[in-house]
């Protein structure tokens, strides 16, 4: 039988940086267990008719944290990129967050004009004012605008990502789809933003090339029969607990990618989301991210879904108290595990960006 002094499940982020970290920091070897065919976990890209893609779906590193970015540039050549996307409103495209611009895209000028008048009013220039919150204002015209947007750009989206109406979710949902009273097109406003030169696989791996590491791929946690000192859990709590206080719920996604003969662009912005029409999200174009030059284009349609085990992947925890609480009680069981800890998305049942997924494995306790 294997015995490991630290015992990593999962290679993407998380695990890459521990295992890093116990190297670098320790002087301790690591074994980093994955039950995938593949580095990376949810970041994972390939090269396909020279066109970088996400498998998993479009992932865009933006920080102001500046101890994470200097960690990953170690690892990593950066191309500098700045996320815009829009959405089909009405049939026009409409910069997401919907902004001053955006107004003057779907209202008649002289409407535009008085809207953005009483937005710039009511509220400081280059803020962003989460949809709900703007719903409660006493303005006529401002509630006319906000029940608009409501309808137009956050209603559908949010019904059909996460099968609910946005006020049966935490407010951080609402939040993260708020107006914004600019004329900055771009969807974050972070000092640094970017996309691996090489892809985040090629990241992935050069974070976990240390003679102290050593990597196993299609080896999962429960069947590997490995001893272990230590246990750094990026896997499912509550698959850990064999479930044993119930499921947590996720919402997946389901992927359909199309290879079409196109020199050319076919979208404005990598991504277009689609609030209003047809059972997708959105469609993302890759060649966009890294403008790599081929004669084809590779888009993906997004679909979501409910998560369903064995079927497709864990990607978004559902935040509302229940599940809060739940999640709780699975909490509560690991802190009696004095070897084992807990960190990730699936281990702490949080929607991490990049970026503070980084910093959370970066800022570890290791002892």
């Amino acid at each position: 039988m294997k015995k490991t002094r630290n015992l990593i499940v999962g290679a993407g982020l998380s695990g890459a940086i521990i295992a890093r970290r116990l190297a670098e920091e320790k002087n301790e070897a690591s074994l980093v267990i994955d039950k995938r065919a593949h580095l990376g976990g949810n970041v994972y890209d390939y090269k396909k008719d020279n066109i970088t893609v996400h498998k998993y779906g479009p992932h865009i590193f933006h920080t102001d944290i500046k101890e994470v970015w200097d960690f990953l540039s170690r690892f990593t050549k950066w191309h500098l990129y700045m996320h815009r996307v829009r959405a089909v409103i009405d049939g026009k495209e409409v910069n997401i967050p919907f902004n001053l611009d955006s107004l003057h895209k779907v209202f008649p000028k002289f409407l535009a004009r008085k809207l953005e008048e009483k937005l710039l009013t009511n509220f400081a220039f280059n803020t962003k004012i989460p949809i709900l919150e703007l719903k409660k204002i006493k303005d006529e015209d401002l509630n006319f605008l906000a029940t608009y947007i409501y309808e137009k750009v956050f209603l559908g989206y949010t019904v059909k990502q996460w099968g609910v109406k946005p006020e049966e979710l935490d407010f951080s949902v609402s939040a993260r789809v708020p107006v914004y009273i600019s004329r900055d097109d771009r969807y974050f406003q972070d000092r640094y933003q970017g996309i691996p030169r090489e892809g985040y696989t090629k990241m992935i791996e050069n974070i976990l090339a240390h003679p102290l590491i050593e990597v196993r791929l299609n080896t999962d946690f429960k069947d590997c029969g490995i001893e272990y000192e230590k246990l750094y859990f990026s896997g499912a709590i509550d698959e850990f607990f064999e479930y044993k206080f119930g499921k947590l719920p996720y919402r997946s996604l389901t992927f359909v990618f199309e290879s079409l003969e196109s020199e050319a662009l076919l979208q404005s912005v990598s991504q277009m989301n689609y609030p209003q029409n047809y059972d997708f999200t959105r469609i993302v174009e890759y060649k966009h991210f890294l403008k790599e030059k081929s004669d084809k284009s590779i888009i993906s349609y997004e679909f979501p879904c409910d998560f369903e085990d064995g079927l497709n992947e864990r990607y978004y925890p559902v935040p509302n108290e229940e599940n809060e609480a739940l999640y709780q009680s699975y909490l509560n069981e690991a802190k009696a595990l004095k070897n084992v800890c807990f960190l990730g998305r699936l281990g702490d049942y949080k929607y991490y960006d990049m970026d503070k997924t980084v910093h959370r494995a970066l800022n570890f306790n290791l002892d």
